[in-house]
């Protein structure tokens, strides 16, 4: 009886492979290997004692559904099986409608590492930040979840509310941080004027029409500009990927290829085991913005494909790429549908820079590095002036010896031309006020100023 159903279950087994195979629009494997027959006699056999031992009965689809789920993990973090309701809700993420959270996470030694939140999110507005583990989901603890599991359980209806429970650098104790759930509408790219006549767009991932998007903002700019544009901001701070074909539009919207001298005019190129896994993606004439100065605005948070835009621009000297260390993330992930609406997602290749750099594990370095900072705004009774020491401060400090009507008499004099404003007084109203609220953003448009102002541009060289 043990042997008939070890047959069963085998040739079972070989008729899902098969399916595997030929449902791939191209073939796994270079040569077909020889099936592993010990391997699969020792794969029925688990399944043979879950079945007839197992502590309660676990459907045949169960059984198999959990083990291409481990399978899939075994391999790398962005590796997955997804079944009937994964695959549909990938699809929704896809296009920018889905409920939850707004984070975007990855598998790490048993827990969940944040990559960044979204912008707008419920998880952004809570307070989370790139980096932070997850170890704990209400009440559930996150280790012995697969992440399919945690996924699951952090989506849920809009209105209703999950705690997480958070290790972050810095902090000598877990953060207990409440989100309330909501109905994630991504707005991927937006846009702003600086005074003066600099730009800003920030995109917060890339979708199917990202890209798109991207153009039009552009667009707007100028318009809003009345064609006096000086350069531009790209903020791909916290920018976890996304659809490539937008990464890759928005790359080449800002590379002349008539413009390029080396690398083939490659965007980027990709090496994997199979034929089908070798891309490479070129620009095209034109540059949108006619070789105005370009700011790219990175931090640990920005993974995959904006590390692609942010690298290609930087292999071209096209822009100064300004911030933190990126993520790292560089492998390219195939989404594989198979039956009955199923599907998987598989790592099939590596990316390259123009110059040939792989990014994976490494990250983009900035050329400019601007850590993340958060500097106290001074109080309505305080000025700047306040933050530095002057000789009237020391004590015991001797007396000018002017007559005191005439001290009084110039400190009005003083008063009336505006020398007791804060030092931040003289800078434009925007600088002034990110210089407190966005410590790297402020920096990125001082460097985009100076960058306007040279007469030829030069970018830094690698």
């Amino acid at each position: 009886m043990m042997q008939l159903k070890r047959k069963s279950a085998f040739t079972l087994l070989k008729v899902l492979c098969i399916g595997l195979c030929v449902a791939h629009p191209y073939p796994l494997v270079a040569e077909e290997a020889p099936l592993p027959i010990a391997d699969l006699q020792r794969f029925t056999q688990v399944i043979e004692y879950i079945k007839e031992y197992y502590v309660k009965p676990v459907a045949d689809d169960e059984l198999f559904d959990n083990a291409m789920r481990g399978m899939l993990s075994g391999l790398d973090p962005h590796s997955t099986y997804f079944d009937k309701k994964e695959f549909s809700e990938l699809k929704e993420v896809t296009t920018g409608k889905f409920g939850g959270l707004g984070v975007e996470i990855i598998p790490e030694d048993g827990y969940i590492r944040v990559i960044s939140p979204v912008d707008g999110t419920p998880a952004h507005r809570a307070g989370i930040q790139a980096g932070d583990l997850i170890i704990k989901l209400d009440d559930t603890p996150v280790r012995g979840l697969n992440i399919n599991e945690a996924v699951e359980m952090m989506r849920g209806e809009k209105g209703t509310k999950i705690t997480l429970t958070i290790i972050r650098q810095g902090e000598n104790k877990p953060l207990l941080i409440t989100v309330i759930r909501d109905t994630i509408n991504k707005e991927s790219v937006r846009s702003k004027m600086f005074e003066g006549g600099y730009g800003y767009v920030r995109v917060s991932t890339f979708q199917s029409g990202s890209g798109d998007e991207f153009t039009k903002n552009i667009q707007a700019l100028k318009k809003t500009s009345e064609g006096k544009l000086k350069g531009i901001i790209l903020d791909l701070r916290n920018n976890p990927g996304g659809v490539l074909e937008a990464a890759i539009q928005m790359a080449d919207a800002f590379l002349d290829r008539e413009k390029l001298k080396q690398y083939d005019s490659v965007i980027f190129y990709t090496k994997g085991r199979i034929p089908g896994s070798q891309l490479k993606e070129k620009a095209h004439a034109g540059d949108i913005l006619n070789g105005l100065p370009i700011v790219v605005l990175v931090n640990r948070g920005s993974a995959s494909a904006s590390e692609i835009v942010a690298g290609a621009l930087q292999d071209y000297h096209r822009a100064v790429v300004v911030g933190e260390d990126t993520f790292g993330k560089g492998t390219v992930q195939t989404v594989l549908p198979l039956k009955d609406n199923r599907g998987l997602k598989l790592t099939t290749a590596l990316y390259y820079t123009p110059a040939g750099r792989s990014i994976q594990a490494m990250g983009i370095k900035p050329d400019i590095t601007v850590p993340f900072l958060k500097i106290p705004a001074p109080n309505e009774k305080d000025n700047l002036s306040g933050l530095y020491i002057r000789e009237e401060d020391l004590q015991g400090h001797l007396e000018n010896g002017n007559d005191k009507k005439v001290e009084a008499k110039g400190s009005k004099e003083l008063k009336e031309k505006g020398g007791d404003k804060p030092l931040s007084s003289s800078i434009l109203p925007e600088a002034a006020n990110l210089l407190y609220t966005d410590y790297q953003l402020h920096e990125a448009l001082n460097i985009l100023k100076g960058l306007s102002l040279t007469a030829n541009q030069h970018l830094p060289t690698r």
